[in-house]
């Protein structure tokens, strides 16, 4: 009898650590110039890295976005304050040693690498720039760490990502207000929408090949790129953008106007809105479509809504204000929530469980926790 307990005991054990897994994120914390590595075992969350970015000693250079190659193999970081632009640079995960960096645009801001392409694309916000002028999308070859092209979209784009199938990139211009869809094979405009619900929405959405710029309150240049807007600032502030996993839906975070919109790709209008709480931010559904998790940066919270039946499930508070970037495990497990924090007060990466709805771990790291993205999973 003993022995049949031992035995169960050691099945028990062999079970857990089989099916024991253990998520690495990285997290940029822009006021420190530093970037941590976070490993999550299920329980509790470790920094196993705080990695120093950047090559000036003094200056704070600022890193925002962050973003690991699809093989795993290197992570891609936006140095935001550059003089008198901004860099992307590139790093080799496992060391964390620099490999190289190029120069883009003003404020590089969130990136992603094409599955078809296997471009990167990055948009370069433009935040201490001129708030009337249209900003830019920068692609570059993360191989060679060359730009090859810049397109230019509209005022202060921010969020940006990529379809999953790579074909088609997407990001909104917060003083804009409108969704920007480039062809990742052609690297020209196809088509924008406004952001704003349809009762609000007076843009009902262009192809850009068909329409008559005539009519559109924006001189082109040439090529067809958008060389100047001439309009009022609409109030939605889309912050951030974030593709369905079937490619057919798009959601979109109206920081200004506390919602979040969803956008069918294939009518090309906005099919559903759901009311945020205060000032929401960022954005990830899981990748089984089931969940949207949103965070919500005026209110110090993060929100889980069931995207079957439109509806918040859960809403955590989290440990401080400012709450900035969120990704989700592969697994559609859990969500990793980065939180800035104010003044001297670190900044954190807070761990919801998405199956039990609960907040399960807190890792504490340098101020002002920005960009996070997702790197592993071990067994």
């Amino acid at each position: 009898m003993k022995k049949g307990m031992q035995l169960l005991l050691l099945i028990l054990i062999s079970t857990f650590t089989l099916n024991a897994k253990d998520y690495y994120i990285y997290c940029a914390t822009e006021s420190e110039d530093e970037v941590a590595l976070i490993r999550f075992d299920g329980k509790k969350a470790y920094v196993e890295k705080r990695i120093p970015v950047g090559v000036w000693p003094v200056e704070i250079e600022g890193p925002h976005g962050i973003t690991v190659s699809p093989d795993g193999d290197y992570w891609y970081l936006s140095m935001a304050h550059g003089l008198p632009y901004g860099h992307l640079y590139k790093y080799r995960t496992g060391t964390d040693e620099m490999v190289d960096r190029v120069e883009l645009g003003l404020f590089p801001a969130t990136m992603g690498i094409s599955n078809a392409t296997g471009l990167l694309y990055i948009v370069n916000f433009n935040l201490h720039g001129g708030h009337s002028e249209a900003s830019t999308v920068s692609i570059v070859d993360p191989d060679e760490m060359i730009e090859i092209d810049r397109v230019e979209t509209g005022i202060m784009p921010h969020g940006s990502r990529l379809l999953n199938n790579g074909l088609k990139h997407y990001s909104v211009a917060m003083m804009s207000g409108i969704l920007y869809e480039i062809d990742a094979m052609t690297m020209e405009i196809t088509r924008t929408i406004a952001t704003a619900p349809p009762k609000m929405n007076s843009h009902s959405g262009h192809n850009m090949k068909k329409m008559d710029h005539s009519k559109m309150n924006m001189t082109m240049k040439k090529n067809g790129q958008m060389e100047k807007m001439d309009h009022k600032m609409p109030p939605e502030k889309p912050t951030w953008v974030y593709p369905h996993p079937s490619d057919n839906l798009i959601y979109v975070v109206n920081n200004g106007t506390d919602n979040v919109v969803e956008i069918d790709v294939n009518k090309w209008k906005v099919v559903r809105t759901f009311k945020t709480d205060k000032a929401p931010y960022n954005c990830e559904v899981s990748q089984d479509g089931k969940y949207l998790v949103v965070t919500y940066k005026g209110a110090a919270k993060t929100g889980v809504w069931d995207l079957e039946t439109g509806k918040e499930v859960a809403k955590f508070n989290n440990t401080r204000k400012v709450t900035h970037g969120v990704v989700i495990s592969p697994d559609n497990r859990y969500a990793f929530v980065s939180v800035e924090g104010i003044g001297k007060e670190p900044g954190a990466v807070e761990i919801f469980d998405l199956k039990e709805l609960k907040p399960v771990a807190v890792a504490e790291i340098g101020k002002q926790a920005g960009g996070i993205a997702f790197w592993k999973m071990d067994n």
